[in-house]
């Protein structure tokens, strides 16, 4: 039986799937989308538009690579402001042209670095947070690594939220948590089961509504497989979700996160 802080080091593993094998997996037509318009593209998040069955979609994902290569390309999944300004235009676009919108959260927290801040990165996280609350086209969010902090909540604010069986999702990482309340970063263990950062858990406490079973050791071990079963978590979802009023869609999503604020108080 995995342990919290084992499911961490699965959510961390670096053959772990990314977002763009699940975009190859599952989508046809995948048309990528660059910059924010403001300042750069940032090659941390992954977007655009693509088809799933009869959707079309707007799919958007923090991307983390699998060699140190790949990895300083990416920035390690850390995304600066203009990433989840990015983020942003395509999901308002997402909205003008009423395609249903599906994000990919894989990410040890938004970049911390001096450049990030000075171009705004709390107000960056801070709008996507109220723009996806009020966007009126269905939102499926999917955790399929490392969710920490508010760099993976910018993707996260959904009409459902998924997690893949070993993933975490969580407001920090195990280390950093230690290091605050226990003053001891090598704590880490004790931190993640304290946490509640496992699928399990967050099930339980109805902060997500569904668990992707993944199989023996992790995605890792079999991607077509994983990727085929979030492939129909996705459109059984999309069934549900475009079937609803837009009014009564936004009202929902109002009162989902209403009360995880109260499950986390």
């Amino acid at each position: 039986m995995f342990t919290a802080w084992d499911k961490v080091l699965l959510a961390r593993d670096s053959k772990r799937p990314r977002t763009l094998d699940y975009i190859e997996n599952i989508f046809d037509e995948f048309i990528e989308l660059h910059g924010d318009r403001l300042f750069g593209d940032d090659k941390s998040i992954v977007g655009g538009i693509a088809r799933i069955e009869n959707y079309v979609v707007t799919v958007i994902g923090q991307q983390k690579g699998k060699t140190t290569k790949e990895n300083m390309e990416r920035n390690f999944g850390m995304t600066n402001p203009e990433g989840y300004r990015k983020a942003l235009r395509l999901m308002k676009q997402a909205e003008k042209f009423g395609r249903p919108i599906i994000t990919f959260i894989d990410t040890p927290g938004a970049y911390p670095g001096i450049g990030a801040e000075e171009r705004g990165q709390g107000e960056a996280i801070a709008k996507n947070l109220l723009e996806m609350s009020t966007l009126k086209v269905p939102i499926i969010c999917i955790v399929i690594g490392e969710g920490s902090s508010g760099g993976a909540l910018a993707l996260g604010v959904g009409d459902k939220i998924i997690m893949l069986e070993n993933s975490v999702y969580s407001i920090l990482s195990p280390e950093g948590f230690a290091s605050i309340l226990y003053k001891d970063a090598t704590k880490n263990r004790e931190a993640a089961e304290n946490m509640k950062i496992t699928a399990k858990d967050l099930k339980e406490l109805e902060i997500i509504d569904e668990i992707i079973k993944e199989p023996t050791g992790g995605s890792q071990n079999d991607i077509a497989g994983i990727t085929s079963n979030v492939k129909k978590s996705i459109i059984k979802n999309l069934n549900k979700l475009t079937k609803i009023n837009k009014d009564i869609l936004l009202e929902e999503r109002y009162e989902k996160f209403r009360k995880i604020g109260k499950i986390e108080r």
